[in-house]
């Protein structure tokens, strides 16, 4: 072994739910033990038996518990953990959390709190993005001074522009300004909301444009200089800026372009020296010509669709990564094979305005043995289990794989029609309909699509 190489006997997960049990899962692939922490609203969470150890970190509101920085640095140092994965949401991207973590000589499994701040503030990524050779959409280098710099800024590139949280995410601080009137209306809410979600109210604005495609490249990087991409993921089945059906590859993809600018965003990474996972989010205009828009310094909800099609376990890489591992696989070797569909079933009333609906299990019986491909179910609940209020709507992911697009497609419907669920509403006839919706069948479709269905 590498003199530079860790051993990790033991990680501490710093998030819950699904995310929890695929970590738990990784590590025990890869012989690791697991503590995973929890909040009193999650004390009867099904995730929490298969982890070695668990321990509560506080009550059930997220800025008591999942995000009480203190007490989650406290239960890995109890615990003699030697690293901490934190999954998606919470505090997978804050960079505070991950110099404590440094600071207290635990290995945060991701990018380093510099990068994780630097990509963090999305104006200072795309400075940094379009340093490194990639195109950026037009707009502002930095935050808006005010809202005179940001009318002059719009008149120079032209309406509709777009207001952005510098430190945003989850589509929180966003604005579309149609005019001159719109702006000045939009942009003292978009600086409340950036306040009030982020603790930040800078902005920055760039050039809106209409009908774009959400693509984004799943990249992996380890501490030897070897980057590699593992092509695209389309994501552009939005509701308010919420992703809700992600496939891979893009159907606005063709093979070519896939590497072209796979091979260029893996050298521009490489160039800015970035670790771990992470995914590189792009708009695609209505010419095909995509431009950057940000940086997730994490594992995304939507990874599967890429295990999928790559036959790759990317949290299993990040762990082997974070322990100065080099990447067990080169850019020769990915391979991409058939089409794969995630579809997000949160607990929600789609007929009542998507109306929160948590509450206990009834019925949960998910489908198997699914023709003419293959489904994978992520997810940690059961019949009986309590759906929480406090935390995010999502109770499950379910992944179809299949030979093409159209054998994908329909194996998802086939599955989700036979996906029991029963005590709460969820999304799945959301899904069934925009699945079986023409424009979605031909891959036509842009981030505003969905406006047309529902």
């Amino acid at each position: 072994m590498n003199a530079n190489q860790k051993t990790f006997k033991r990680i501490l997960i710093a998030n819950r739910g699904e995310v929890a049990l695929r970590i738990i899962n990784a590590c025990k692939a890869l012989g690791i033990e697991t503590v995973a922490v929890y909040s009193e609203a999650d004390k009867h969470s099904p995730h929490l038996e298969q982890a070695g150890k668990k321990i509560c970190i506080g009550p059930g509101p997220s800025s008591q518990s999942y995000l009480n920085k203190e007490a989650i640095l406290q239960a890995a140092i109890n615990t003699e953990c030697q690293a901490l994965h934190p999954g998606f949401g919470f505090m997978a991207e804050d960079s505070l959390f991950a110099y404590m973590c440094e600071q207290n000589k635990l290995t945060f499994i991701g990018p380093n709190s510099n990068s994780i701040r630097l990509m963090g503030n999305k104006s200072q990524a795309k400075q940094m993005i379009k340093n490194a050779g990639l195109p950026t959409i037009p707009g502002t280098d930095g935050n808006i001074k005010d809202l005179d710099e940001a009318e002059a800024i719009a008149e120079k590139y032209g309406y509709p522009v777009l207001l952005k949280a510098t430190s945003g995410g989850g589509g929180k601080g966003i604005r579309p300004c149609n005019n001159k009137d719109e702006l000045r209306q939009f942009y003292p809410q978009a600086k409340m909301e950036a306040e009030k979600a982020f603790g930040d109210s800078s902005l920055y604005l760039e050039k809106l444009i209409r009908n774009g495609r959400h693509i984004e490249f799943q990249i992996l990087a380890d501490s030897y200089n070897n980057v590699i991409h593992l092509g695209e993921r389309e994501c552009s089945i939005q509701r308010k800026n919420q992703k809700l059906i992600e496939e891979s590859p893009s159907p606005a993809i063709d093979s070519k372009l896939r590497d072209t600018f796979g091979n260029s965003i893996s050298e521009s990474i490489q160039n800015i020296g970035y670790l771990n996972a992470g995914t590189i989010e792009f708009l695609m205009d209505e010419n095909k010509k995509l431009y950057f828009m940000e940086m997730n310094t994490r594992l995304q909800v939507e990874h599967p669709v890429t295990e999928m099609i790559t036959g790759f376990d990317i949290v299993q890489e990040q762990i082997k990564i974070a322990a100065n591992h080099q990447l067990s696989i080169r850019q020769r070797d990915v391979k991409f094979t058939g089409h794969a569909i995630e579809c997000r079933i949160n607990a929600e009333d789609p007929a009542k305005k998507f109306m929160p609906s948590p509450g206990v299990i009834t019925k949960f019986e998910p489908p198997t043995n699914v023709w003419p491909g293959e489904i994978r179910l992520d997810t940690h609940i059961r019949k009986g289990y309590e759906i929480p209020s406090l935390y995010d709507s999502m109770i499950c992911k379910i992944i179809a794989h299949g030979e093409d697009r159209k054998s994908a497609i329909l194996t998802m419907i086939t599955a989700l029609k036979k996906f029991e669920i029963s005590g709460i509403k969820t999304t799945i006839p959301l899904h069934l309909e925009i699945l079986n919706w023409e424009v979605f069948k031909k891959g036509d479709y842009h981030n505003s699509s969905l406006s047309e269905l529902i």
